[in-house]
């Protein structure tokens, strides 16, 4: 079968392929400038094949080439179609991306109120109308490229040596005083000299970016003037986002944001660390059935959506839609996506964003022997990279932990919530004279690497990706020196965000005094608790004194546990947001990451790579298999042991005991397997 997408055939000429269904026309529409600021359309009819596949030979195209799909089809929502051929799409298998969305009545498939932009209905179905409002010039543009295949060997870090190192492109790279200032916040900072010495200097193996895929901002932010941040807001799964290239690679067009990104993870793989990608294949930008018609939506929403009888998303993910993982195609379309990440750019891995929705049925259940799962595990490819799941969702029983199949790894929530409970929330129970909420059993089993959860199968310590913080949520050093979120800056009412934080002022609220942006006291420079200008405090010296010990409590606590640690870019320096623990629409220097170090910023970062070189020299710190307490030795010793305060073997009755503080591991020294990793 023919390939998805348009594919170069010759100097001249493409073969395109198109997944519609449900249309009665399919066109491939050729983009150029008209030389006013507009577009010349030339429209190619593409003729239906089998299997709701339209196909086509394209002339008169070469590489750099925009484009569009325009589809016609019955307008039906309450059937899922919402076929309008005036609004031009994006190819789902396009290379490149260009251009970007301006939002207004243009780009909706519905006839909308142009001042509220909420769809106006028929008053004789109660279903929106067709527009008919022509999109060209309002919405992105896919690119036709040339295929490309990654120029590097990957390192293939195995599991038990991993370190990952979660960070988003411009939060990263934006400040760095090293990088040169064309370059920062971009791929090409990546790769530079500056941070790849940080990155192997701290002792990290694996780099995990934030979303890279092409995005749209949602037309909620856009209306308040911000824009997605993190880029959980997926529009193509085989493009790039351009707004991380330089500016030259921008003007150069979609090959050379391509090529910029390929040359830095060639830089990375050079210097032996890993590229692993955030990948959002749960929901797209096109967010509820209100929202724009951009691609899948136009395309055919009745196959690529999971939609009610009536023709409503389905959402388990809170973004509006929710793809459906029961069609083939969608499932097709997501392992070539990965298959072409891997390929082209050499990647090393993926961590799949709300994981539970890719598994979900046609009722919507999960299971973990779904077909994607098991195509997965079974592709010779993808088989072969860094397969991370979030494994929870906001679908029925969304909540999944330790319930994906090998050879799946899972972001483990037990872990970090045991560590903040233990270190700062029953902390600040003792602190207050209150009686703390757990012993040290849950706290021993985590560190121990969850075999509660990851023991199914041959699955084992390192199927658990160990966090006490990611990019949502507190950052470390706000963990303990703030009990409550202030995202007012997101313009939500301080409603976003989480408020189960399990964290620890340590006696009041905030850093104080300020420091730089990227450090205590967050970018706004507050100089009291809430941005007053309070008095100097007599206790803050002693106060901070304690949340830096809690802030690398916490860090031996990740970095010498069993099962694969991740590190929140900026944790090993102190990094603040200020309290806002749901930064996703601020791009400024709330979210990226200070290089200008106080003094006990730079003893943290050498306390940090101190803990790496102890966990890279001693295997037992990162067995393979999960410890049985068995006899290892002739002289009686086990492979874990567990001991209290005073050296004593610990009691059933001491693990129940929540006044007690302190226990003791004890990690045989005998050969890991780790060759088995």
């Amino acid at each position: 079968m023919t390939p998805l997408g348009l594919h170069l055939v010759s100097a001249t000429s493409a073969q395109a392929s198109v997944f519609a269904a449900h249309a009665s026309a399919v066109s491939v529409a050729l983009l150029d400038p008209d030389g006013h600021g507009g577009w010349e359309e030339r429209a190619v009819p593409l003729q239906r094949a089998r299997h709701g596949v339209w196909s086509g030979v394209v002339d008169g195209v070469a590489a750099g080439q925009r484009y569009g799909l325009r589809v016609d089809g019955p307008w039906d929502p309450r059937a899922g179609h919402r076929h309008d051929p005036a609004k031009l799409l994006v190819d789902p298998y396009g290379r490149g991306v260009e251009g970007g969305l301006r939002w207004g009545p243009e780009a909706c498939a519905h006839v909308v109120d142009p001042t509220t932009m909420a769809p106006l209905l028929d008053p004789a179905t109660g279903t929106p109308t067709r527009s008919g409002l022509d999109s060209a010039g309002h919405v992105p543009h896919s690119v036709l490229l040339d295929h490309a295949v990654a120029g590097s060997a990957r390192p293939k870090v195995p599991w038990s040596q991993t370190v990952v190192y979660e960070a988003h492109v411009r939060g990263l790279t934006m400040t760095h005083p090293d990088v040169p200032e064309a370059l920062r916040g971009t791929y090409a900072a990546l790769g530079h000299p500056a941070v790849v010495e940080h990155l192997t200097s701290l002792g990290v193996t694996t780099l995990e970016l934030l979303p890279i895929h092409a995005i749209v901002d949602e037309p909620a932010l856009l209306a308040r003037g911000r824009h997605n941040y993190w880029g959980y807001s997926t529009l193509s799964y085989l493009a790039p986002e351009p707004r991380y290239a330089t500016a030259a690679a921008r003007e150069a067009g979609a090959a050379a944001v391509s090529q910029e990104l390929r040359t830095a993870v060639d830089a990375l793989h050079a210097a032996g660390l890993e590229v692993v990608l955030d990948v959002v294949y749960n929901h797209t930008c096109e967010g509820g059935g209100d929202g724009p018609s951009l691609s899948f939506r136009g395309l055919d929403a009745a196959s690529y959506y999971r939609l009610d009888d009536q023709g409503h998303d389905v959402d388990s993910t809170g973004c509006g839609n929710s793809l459906d993982f029961s069609h083939p195609r969608v499932v097709a379309l997501t392992l070539d996506s990965l298959r072409h990440w891997v390929s082209a750019y050499g990647v090393d891995g993926f961590r799949f964003d709300l994981a539970p929705t890719l598994a979900r049925g046609a009722d919507g259940s999960y299971s973990p022997q779904h077909p994607f799962l098991v195509a997965v595990a079974a592709d010779p490819l993808l088989s072969d990279v860094k397969l991370i799941a979030e494994p929870w969702d906001l679908g029925h029983d969304g909540w999944r932990t330790g319930d994906f199949p090998a050879p799946w790894a899972e972001w483990n929530d037990r872990f970090r919530d045991a560590a903040r409970d233990f270190w700062l929330a029953d902390a600040r129970r003792l602190s207050s004279g209150e009686q703390p909420g757990q012993g040290t059993a849950e706290l021993a089993t985590r560190l121990s690497g969850s075999a509660d959860m990851f023991s199914r199968g041959d699955r084992g310590p390192l199927a658990s990706v160990n966090i006490v913080t990611a990019h949502d949520g507190f950052t470390l050093a706000d963990a303990c020196a703030f009990e409550h979120k202030h995202n007012e800056e997101n313009g939500e009412d301080n409603r976003d965000g989480s408020s189960d934080n399990r964290s620890w002022n340590h006696g009041e609220e905030g850093w104080h005094p300020p420091h730089q942006p990227g450090g205590p006291g967050g970018p706004a420079g507050a100089a009291g608790p809430s941005g007053s200008s309070a008095a100097p405090d007599p206790d803050a010296a002693l106060r901070d004194h304690l949340r830096r010990r809690s802030v690398r409590n916490m860090l031996g606590t990740l970095l010498l546990s069993a099962g694969v640690p991740m590190i929140t870019a900026g944790d090993e320096l102190g990094r603040s947001q200020g309290g806002n623990n749901n930064p996703y629409c601020l791009d400024s220097p709330v979210s990226w990451v200070g290089w200008t170090l106080a003094p006990w910023q730079r003893r943290l970062l050498a306390t940090t790579t101190e803990l790496l070189r102890l966990r890279r020299a001693h295997p037992q710190l990162r067995p393979v298999r999960a410890p049985t307490g068995d006899v290892v030795d002739p002289d009686g010793t086990t492979d874990r042991a567990w001991f209290d305060a005073d050296g004593e073997l610990m009691s059933a009755q001491q693990w129940d005991d929540t006044d007690a503080r302190v226990v003791q591991m004890f990690c045989h020294g005998a050969p890991s397997g780790e060759r088995d990793a």
